[in-house]
């Protein structure tokens, strides 16, 4: 498979580059895409979440009442959970909400997302994001000329490129990641998936 490869100004440079059949043109899993995804967001969440329960609230332990002979329901301590400021009835505890997948799953995954891409006409390929220093103004003209502006592009780099990170951080529907952090969640929910020349040499050393 085939793709033009594009300066920062929209304009072919008039070489092609070969995208390997086994990363970008697989039948794509959807189950394997949707288990990545789920994974990835069931891991986002802290977990931290925790609500006093009975033996944990401060307070004095003493029966307020006699067991029998006062009309009403019999109770305890003032910590009970039935009274205002007493502890909480199964209240939420610390856990982990990450969810365990296969390496080969997630192999799967992320191809099958970039064979999507690609076989939807939403994968294009530039030449190389040159800042000099962090331009936010600049990094709007170049996804302008891209035309890739109003479809929540992910910019894919071989490495870190900080001025090309810093220029992306203002901007709400732009991401900017490198290869090796690329996951199928990222590649699912941008609407345009723009990598670098050397992003693509990398993908191929890494990925396949």
């Amino acid at each position: 498979m085939k793709l033009e490869v594009v300066n920062i100004q929209g304009q072919s440079t008039g070489r092609d580059v070969e995208l390997p059949e086994t990363i970008f043109g697989i039948e794509p899993n959807e189950h394997a895409v949707y288990l990545a995804v789920k994974s990835y967001l069931a891991n986002q969440r802290q977990g931290t979440h925790k609500a006093k329960e009975r033996n944990e609230v401060a307070g004095s332990t003493r029966k307020i009442k006699r067991q029998k002979g006062t009309g009403t329901a019999r109770a305890g301590d003032i910590k009970n959970p039935i009274f205002r400021g007493g502890g909480r009835i199964f209240g939420p505890r610390p856990r982990t909400y990450g969810v365990g997948l296969n390496k080969k799953v997630k192999r799967l995954a992320r191809f099958s997302a970039l064979s999507s891409k690609a076989s939807a006409g939403e994968l294009m390929i530039v030449e190389d994001f040159s800042f000099e220093a962090p331009k936010t103004r600049e990094l709007v003209n170049i996804l302008s000329n891209l035309k890739v502006d109003e479809k929540k592009p992910l910019l894919v780099t071989a490495e870190h490129e900080k001025e090309l990170y810093l220029s992306s951080r203002n901007l709400r529907k732009a991401k900017v990641v490198r290869v090796s952090d690329l996951n199928t969640y990222d590649i699912v929910h941008a609407g345009a998936l723009v990598l670098s020349e050397g992003a693509i040499e990398k993908i191929n050393e890494s990925l396949a």
